[in-house]
């Protein structure tokens, strides 16, 4: 088993300033994107919001069988915070950086143009374990605030950080890149986004990887 690169032992609030933990400071934005979350989805009256819809959408049905791909999100998140806070302090570094960007982005964009989607089933056409999940998944996720998506958003930046990170599996970073492609259909699959949320989400991501890893301003050899 690898040896953790940071020996958390000694951490105390007290020396989360030192250079040994300093990097945990930026878990902090969590709270920011919190506080954002529950202003813009309590503040913001669905009046307010403009429809998202394209015709994609119309194509594609509803399959609660994504639900899992979807709630794996979660666990990629922690999972791809707690390996890098170990083993590699700079990727943790990069990936939590690259979701605040992404986080800031789209939170003004949702203040600035509001958005909702009409999509979700009235009724289920299939009463299970997976639609019960949905539904209750519905009720504190609400149907605002989805362009762009952040669920897509995330998990590009995740896939970004670990095909760049050394000394990983290539078979993991398979794993990671086929997961987050199923984690992003699975957000237009349970209904919980309209396809143009994912595109919407491409160029934010797109200016996350230029601050984040400055691929425009590499030096030519």
């Amino acid at each position: 088993m690898r040896k953790p690169r940071v020996d958390y032992r000694q951490l105390r609030f007290s020396t989360l300033n030192t250079p040994q933990f300093s990097h945990l400071k930026l878990l902090f934005g969590w709270l920011g994107y919190f506080a954002l979350y529950f202003l813009t989805e309590n503040l913001i009256p669905v009046e307010k919001c403009h429809v998202i819809h394209c015709r994609v959408d119309d194509i594609i049905p509803f399959c609660e069988w994504f639900l899992i791909p979807y709630v794996f999100w979660y666990a990629l998140i922690v999972f791809s915070l707690g390996y890098f806070a170990l083993y590699d302090v700079e990727s943790f570094k990069k990936l939590q950086i690259y979701i605040i960007i992404t986080q800031i982005v789209a939170m003004v964009i949702y203040i600035i143009y509001p958005s909702c989607q009409n999509l979700r089933p009235k009724e289920f056409a299939n009463e299970n374990f997976f639609t019960y999940c949905i539904s209750f998944i519905y009720t504190f996720d609400t149907n605002t605030g989805v362009c762009p998506s952040l669920h897509c958003a995330y998990s590009i930046g995740i896939a970004s950080v670990w095909l760049r990170a050394k000394d990983v599996c290539w078979l993991w970073k398979i794993f990671v890149v086929i997961s987050v492609i199923l984690i992003c259909c699975s957000t237009v699959f349970i209904k919980q986004h309209s396809a143009v949320d994912f595109f919407v989400a491409l160029p934010v991501c797109l200016l996350a990887e230029i601050l984040v890893f400055k691929v425009l301003f590499r030096k030519k050899a």
